[in-house]
């Protein structure tokens, strides 16, 4: 027999449902247990007064003398206080010495309780082991943290990896959440972080990044869409409607994950499609929610987009698969990041084209949509933002080439 088959919580679990064990029994066993420690560890203190009830002296430093009489009718009693007491001062020793790089798995664990998002988790950990685990701040007890540590600590680094505003505030993130939770907590009385004021000319200036770096031009984006359907129809991927799925982002501009797990059941007019369930990265769990809560939105599809869903419908009812209502499955199953990703790596080699990623297919639907003219507000909407400016400033490029641009100047400016 393995027994390595089940986990202790699942033995746990078969003991107290089958009554082999109970909680109470448990629970008592612990609690003598605790007692025998108790014993050895305060028995030479304990004595009895004349009045028959039981005593010992614990510290206190709110006395003069700096400890106080604790005094109990029966010993039996006096054992429970001390248990409690013991655990008391354990707990207050380990929060008054612990360290930030102590602390740091606590805080993680609290910070899942609250969000959805897998990838924030993954940035927070990545910033963790960048800025913080080899600094000196990580071996500082978190009730020695004061102003003065933090504006050292954070200046070095913004000098060191000369740091944008953008990637500051995404580093401080960890220190400053972590002290509001040391105060929520007990360690200490306030966070000294909200004191912490960084002058902005400390920042490197944010350059926005090249347009050929960003997004596809439309002469790339048409011959990336040539090979896909090509690939489609000599059926030369594993994943058949990958091909497909990948057209449909550039007209779309969904995020990957979400156009890895929409359905049928999602096309809620002739017109939209609902977005929102995502795949996770790190899993590969279908959630039903999206990056944001702007992330759950209404797609406008246009006649090409909904060409796409038709013939994936058809080519799926050919074969006789079960798709899981999924649109670019045949196996039940939701499409793979990857398989899609691996795809525009070989179209963008073949034809020599400079890779980008399939986040800047996004970035080229919504380049393209504010290129010809459709408002800001309707664009932020489609991507699934909160803030125009988001879209403006990560999602405005130019989609045309040089020469092309040249042309539309001329154009624009020619008074003759």
């Amino acid at each position: 027999m393995n027994k390595k088959l089940f986990s202790s919580e699942q033995v746990l679990t078969f003991l107290f449902d089958n009554n082999i064990v109970s909680l109470d029994d448990v629970q008592e066993r612990m609690y003598q247990d605790k007692k025998k420690e108790i014993i050895k560890k305060y028995e030479s203190d304990i004595w009895q007064g004349k009045d028959g009830r039981w005593r010992i002296y614990v510290p206190d430093q709110t006395k003069k003398s700096g400890r106080r009489m604790i005094a109990k009718t029966s010993k039996e009693t006096l054992y429970e206080y001390l248990i409690k007491y013991d655990e008391h001062t354990t707990q207050e020793k380990i929060s008054h010495d612990i360290t930030v790089e102590d602390f740091y798995p606590i805080w993680i664990e609290y910070k899942k309780l609250h969000t959805t998002a897998s990838t924030y988790i993954t940035r927070l950990d990545s910033d963790w082991k960048s800025f913080y685990l080899s600094s000196e701040l990580a071996k500082m007890k978190i009730k020695d943290i004061n102003k003065l540590t933090l504006d050292q600590w954070a200046h070095k680094l913004i000098s060191k990896y000369k740091m944008t505003r953008k990637k500051y505030t995404n580093m401080q993130t960890i220190i400053r959440q972590m002290l509001d939770y040391a105060v929520d907590l007990g360690i200490i009385p306030h966070n000294p972080m909200l004191n912490l004021k960084i002058d902005k000319k400390m920042f490197q200036t944010e350059k926005k990044k090249s347009d050929a770096t960003q997004v596809f031009t439309d002469e790339e984006k048409a011959r990336i869409i040539e090979l896909a359907w090509q690939d489609y129809h000599n059926q030369t991927k594993v994943y058949l409607l990958s091909p497909l799925a990948l057209i449909f982002q550039f007209l779309t501009g969904l995020r990957i994950g979400e156009l890895c797990t929409v359905k049928y059941e999602d096309i809620e007019s002739k017109d939209y499609i609902h977005i929102q369930r995502m795949l996770r990265r790190d899993t590969g769990e279908v959630v039903p929610h999206t990056k944001t809560d702007s992330g759950d939105r209404y797609v406008y599809l246009i006649n090409e987009a909904k060409h796409i869903i038709q013939i994936a419908k058809e080519c799926q009812e050919n074969l006789h698969v079960d798709c899981g209502g999924y649109i670019f499955s045949i196996n039940g199953k939701p499409l793979t990041e990857r398989c899609i990703i691996d795809l525009l790596k070989k179209y963008c080699k073949n034809e020599n084209i400079l890779y980008r990623s399939s986040h800047k297919v996004r970035k080229t639907y919504g380049s393209n949509l504010l290129n010809n003219g459709i408002c800001v507000n309707t664009v932020r909407r489609l991507l699934g933002h909160t803030d125009e400016r988001t879209t403006l400033k990560y999602y405005c490029y130019d989609t045309n080439t040089d020469t092309q641009t040249k042309t539309l100047i001329e154009n624009a400016l020619n008074i003759s």
